[in-house]
């Protein structure tokens, strides 16, 4: 299980469909090429570039295995991206990688127990953090517990509101509607804010039936 693998960066708009082409170019090694720094093909600063390398497989685009290291291989969910919505424009594709997040226990453990075993429609930051501590304590061995520290949780929990709910909406005065900092998933309207000072939010799931209606060939 894993927790703040995401370096604090939630997915930025543009974030995915840039690994897609860059995984794709560089047959997978683009976080270990040596010739051509990942920082400057991608655009981005160290900690993002890990950042993005983690959710490419949490959201089920790419893999890693112990006899490649680093070398990134497509799934099948992500070949099936790259050659139909490579720019991640339609709602069914966000659905799609919404689903392989929320259901990625191992990687993605805080948005796996947010959607799956957090049952609080409406809640506030404390109430989320108090569940994932019981969880952790009921459902993970002694040599995992440290790495579900408070901050890390935080960290998490942050990240999780900052991937769903658009910045514009926290600060309006501040950010443009049209941020380009902000995660493409917040455009399915999963969670909202309710009251800001207060940090109450509610959750809103999807059910079975619109899931399929939206996206009829994951039925």
């Amino acid at each position: 299980m894993k927790f703040r693998a995401h370096e604090t960066f939630f997915i930025r708009k543009g974030w995915l469909s840039k690994g897609i082409k860059y995984v794709e170019q560089t047959e997978g090694r683009v976080f270990i090429d040596k010739e051509n720094n990942p920082m400057d093909v991608l655009g981005i600063g160290s900690n993002m570039v890990k950042s993005l390398r983690y959710w490419l497989q949490a959201v089920g685009i790419t893999y890693e295995n112990a006899a490649t290291k680093r070398v990134q291989k497509f799934t099948d969910l992500g070949n099936l991206i790259r050659e139909n919505d490579r720019y991640i424009e339609e709602l069914g594709t966000l659905l799609l990688l919404q689903y392989e997040l929320a259901t990625n226990k191992e990687l993605a453990t805080s948005w796996y127990v947010f959607f799956n075993e957090f049952m609080m429609s409406e809640f506030t930051k404390e109430d989320f953090l108090n569940f994932i501590r019981n969880y952790i304590s009921m459902n993970i061995g002694e040599d995992e517990k440290e790495s579900g520290t408070t901050r890390t949780l935080e960290d998490d929990f942050n990240c999780i509101v900052g991937t769903y709910v658009p910045r514009y909406k926290l600060n309006p005065a501040k950010v443009s509607a049209e941020s380009n900092i902000d995660c493409p998933f917040g455009e399915m309207n999963l969670v909202e804010v309710l009251n800001k000072k207060n940090e109450l939010y509610r959750k809103n799931i999807l059910s079975a039936s619109s899931f399929n209606r939206i996206c009829p060939f994951f039925s």
